[in-house]
């Protein structure tokens, strides 16, 4: 700038003791072409800049005429005029602000980045309450643009009537001109077009840019439009007869094309006001101007804030999910920035978090540091300042939603992934996202619960939340994993949505209360007094060389054998390590197309295999170990009870066919189809013989050469207790 200053100055080359001082030269032209390509992308940016340059005139006149109201005796409208001509191809902002003397023309338009408006706001006192926007004088020679020639009209009350023109050359010209019936005071910009910019002429684009861009300026803005309006027309005809000639009347209607003004920026910046001042219906209205929605919002939150940054601003939260929610190319937020009214963007990524990207609303600041093409924000700090506002009092409305019981279900029911998605990325607010958390709960059948309300039915001395993980509520219920926890009358948690396992994993208590996921090992309960703990361990010490069998039997599958104090009924579950995936994660992430496979080699589950001390199978299985612990059938179904182990704790069967024949052979045996046991029972066959029918002939018998549906496991066998 300071260069430029230079440029435009008229101080010659000065000498002092051999010393010469040079300025630098340039081309203006070549100069003012790079200056407006570099500064702004969008062409339409020009339109924007005439009407914030037309605002801050006319509230330099405003502001004049506290002191002085007599000043607005030659205009006492405020307006702001686009008018589009085709025939002409020129476009015309007009308004009725302070004008511009020929002084003012020379001074500030014809000086590249010299401001009058910033040069009017450092005249004004700190602290003064006007707001203006041309702050680097350049805003004007965006038009250079779209346009080939532009012309000035002006009028101040101090001065005679100017005319200024510049084909965005190195020179303009100035000249004064006779009155202008239709401009008493203010300024007329007219910008002629080029030849493949004729599009700014059209009502519809004009439109579009006003609403998007100066649609909250704080005067009115009027597009001239053409309307096809119909006209009487009286025209008379003679008919002739023998008598008489008879005249008549006949009104034909002809189509007109009428010019009126109307008025685009109809809704007004209701941030401005005061909470108080507004109605409900303000801001469902001016909710559904923002974002061209049919319901009015869920929740909506108004507030400013003052410090570092002041800003105004109001949130709303839509009743219902976008269906493009979590789509990665469409705008990362729904936030319209501000400054003094003006539209600056709408895609700042850094303005609010991607898990809140379904809040739309405003902000609008005083003082936020831009580049000169107001189209980026400058400062990183000023904007943690104004997204972390942003994130607390979104907050602070999801908990004035959830007062309310079935508005919050509707908001769950669209949102919950992206509160979710907060516990896992915000550890700032996890704790307050973790609140607002529902789920479904074992204690009823489709109410949903908080972790709060989980605590307040916690029996006593309980201090853990038991969780479960799975697809659905029905299989989560049925689970063997929580059989003991219901028989106790112990409350447990059903997750079924596949962030559950992204939000859990991030989430270790809540309010002291430590989160306990029930298909993880190192399972206790917490309820079991002495003598449960003693009879336990006599179990565990009674089992251990079952434990054993099964973990030679099934070698790397499993990384131990344990008894289990979790279950009733079934006879067996798969539990996961502490730190490794569940068996629902794992499931996840085997669906996951572009997954990275080597995350299986060190996140995959590391199993262990429970079993139920009470159950009938597990007893009778335990019996025969101590009686023959090389006991084939033992094997057998130890394979077959690990693969029904998989199935209902959320695994995948390994290998269907295998666990397929198995099947088909207990169930010849049970419906007594098989007729010699004695090959079945060699000891010389090992388990992989008897077990691997992959490698069968076609004739169907195994390579020990063994036919599976001659031996009968009855005789031999005694009955279980």
């Amino acid at each position: 700038v300071q260069i430029l200053k230079l440029m435009n100055s008229n101080i010659n080359n000065q000498t002092k003791d051999n010393e010469e001082i040079f300025f630098f030269q340039t081309e203006v032209n070549q100069l003012l072409s790079l200056i407006v390509n570099t500064f702004y992308k969008k062409k339409e940016i020009f339109l924007r800049e005439l009407i914030s340059n037309s605002s801050d005139a006319l509230d330099k006149v405003r502001y004049q005429s506290i002191s002085n109201p007599s000043i607005l005796k030659s205009e006492p409208d405020l307006y702001i005029h686009v008018i589009p001509s085709k025939a002409n191809n020129t476009l015309t902002v007009a308004d009725s602000g302070i004008g511009m003397t020929k002084s003012d023309l020379i001074n500030n338009i014809g000086t590249i980045a010299r401001s009058g408006t910033k040069r009017f706001v450092e005249a004004l006192k700190q602290g003064s309450d006007l707001s203006l926007i041309g702050q680097f004088g350049v805003g004007f020679y965006a038009t250079y643009l779209v346009s080939e020639k532009v012309i000035i009209y002006t009028k101040h009350n101090n001065d005679d009537y100017y005319m200024w023109e510049s084909l965005a050359g190195g020179s303009f010209r100035i000249k004064k001109i006779p009155p202008i019936k239709d401009l008493k005071r203010g300024t007329r910009v007219v910008v002629h077009l080029k030849d493949d910019q004729l599009e700014f002429l059209e009502e519809t684009r004009l439109k579009e840019i006003i609403k998007k861009h100066s649609e909250f300026i704080s005067y009115p803005i009027a597009l001239e439009v053409e309307k096809i309006v119909g006209k009487e027309l009286n025209t008379t005809a003679e008919k002739q007869s023998d008598e008489q000639k008879v005249s008549s009347e006949q009104t034909k209607t002809a189509k007109v094309v009428k010019k009126e003004l109307q008025v685009i920026n109809n809704q007004k910046p209701i941030w401005m006001k005061r909470q108080q001042d507004i109605r409900d219906e303000e801001y469902t209205a001016f909710y559904k101007s923002i974002t061209n929605d049919w319901e009015s919002p869920l929740g909506k939150k108004h507030f400013s804030v003052e410090g570092q940054v002041d800003f105004k601003a109001i949130l709303f939260v839509p009743r219902r999910a976008p269906y493009d929610l979590f789509d990665t190319r469409k705008k990362m937020n729904n936030i319209r920035l501000y400054v003094r009214r003006v539209f600056i963007m709408d895609n700042c990524q850094d303005l609010i978090p991607e898990y809140l990207n379904f809040i739309k609303g405003i902000v609008d600041s005083e003082d936020l540091p831009l580049n000169i093409s107001r189209e980026t924000l400058q400062q990183n700090r000023i904007l943690n300042v104004i997204k972390k506002n942003l994130i607390k009092r979104s907050i602070e409305m999801f908990f004035e939603i959830a007062s309310d019981k079935d508005d919050y279900v509707k908001f769950y029911e669209a949102f919950s992934k992206n509160i979710k998605l907060g516990v896992h990325e915000d550890s700032q607010n996890r704790s307050k996202f973790a609140e607002l958390l529902r789920f479904r709960s074992s204690m009823f059948n489709e109410e949903i619960v908080s972790f709060r309300d989980y605590i307040k039915r916690c029996k006593e001395g309980q201090k853990n939340i038991y969780y479960i993980i799975g697809e659905s509520v029905k299989a989560l219920k049925e689970s063997p994993f929580i059989e003991k926890l219901v028989s106790k009358n112990i409350e447990v948690l059903f997750m079924i949505d596949p962030m559950d396992e992204y939000c859990m994993q991030q989430l270790k208590d809540f309010e002291g209360y430590k989160l306990i996921c029930v298909t993880k090992e190192g399972l206790q309960l917490e309820d079991l007094d002495d003598e449960e703990h003693k009879e336990f361990e006599k179990l565990t010490a009674s089992y251990s060389l079952l434990c054993e069998v099964m973990k030679e039997t099934l070698g790397e599958k499993v990384e131990k054998v344990v008894v289990s104090e979790r279950i009733e009924g079934s006879p067996g579950c798969l539990v996961t390590g502490k730190y490794g995936w569940t068996a629902n994660m794992e499931r996840i992430m085997k669906a996951q197309a572009l997954r990275d496979t080597s995350l299986s080699s060190y996140l995959g589950s590391k199993k262990t295999l429970e079993i139920n001390p009470k159950n009938k199978i597990v007893k009778e299985l335990k019996r025969r170990v101590e009686i023959d612990r090389t006991d084939l059938l033992v094997r057998d179904i130890t394979y077959l009870l690990y693969d029904l182990t998989l199935i209902v704790s959320g695994f995948s069967v390994e290998n269907p066919t295998s666990f397929s024949n198995r099947v088909s052979r207990l169930l010849e045996i049970g419906l007594n189809l098989v007729t010699d046991d004695s090959e079945y029972l060699s000891k010389d066959n090992t388990i992989e013989d008897l077990l691997d029918t992959n490698q069968a002939t076609d004739k169907g018998e195994m390579d020990t050469g063994y036919t599976p549906n001659k031996y009968n496991m009855d005789e031999d066998i005694p009955a279980a207790d």
